[in-house]
């Protein structure tokens, strides 16, 4: 075996280093699955709806730009069914009228975060169990004009549950978005 000087310095450094295995993969629990899409033209929206449409108790959105009409929808339909909908966004991406804002509008629950050059994160949580995530922005963009990705990780509670740690620690240093009438 042929390694260079670089690949002796980086092996023996995640040998050595304490801390390293916090980097170790963790396996899927069984029964979990996932599912992918992609954009532009593919079927990253759809498949977005599809885990707000499934969603039975609770969805945390964290979220940068939002505009898009279609998750709104989704999101605002599951919100009438008595599932439990929070969203925390970007602050400056969504400083006009956007999607969050029509959200609040309708009663559920919504913070923007400040706290960053940007509030970047794009995932949900749903029912504690799944999580969306990827770098579709819930914009109209993502669907037609940017290449971007979609992934569905089903039935993987734990990795869940640190989703849903980090949408708390966003969404306690958040401000609540005001109602707009």
């Amino acid at each position: 075996m042929n390694l260079s000087i670089f690949h002796i310095f980086f092996l023996a450094a995640c040998l050595l280093l304490p801390g390293y295995s916090a980097f170790a993969a963790t396996p899927f629990p069984a029964g979990s699955s996932y599912t992918a899409a992609f954009s532009p033209h593919g079927k990253s929206l759809k498949l977005i709806v599809s885990c707000i449409n499934a969603a039975k108790r609770n969805i945390i959105v964290a979220a940068y730009s939002f505009t898009s009409k279609p998750i709104s929808r989704a999101l605002l339909n599951a919100h009438k069914r008595g599932v439990i909908v929070q969203i925390v966004a970007d602050k400056e991406g969504n400083s006009q009228y956007t999607a969050v804002t029509f959200l609040a509008n309708q009663g559920i629950p919504v913070r923007l975060n400040s706290q960053y050059a940007a509030h970047h994160h794009k995932f949900m949580v749903i029912d504690g169990k799944h999580v969306e995530t990827g770098s579709f922005n819930y914009s109209a963009a993502a669907v037609d004009k940017n290449a971007e990705n979609v992934l569905v990780l089903w039935d993987v509670p734990e990795l869940a549950a640190l989703y849903a740690a980090e949408w708390q620690r966003l969404w306690n240093e958040a401000e609540p978005l005001q109602t707009q009438y």
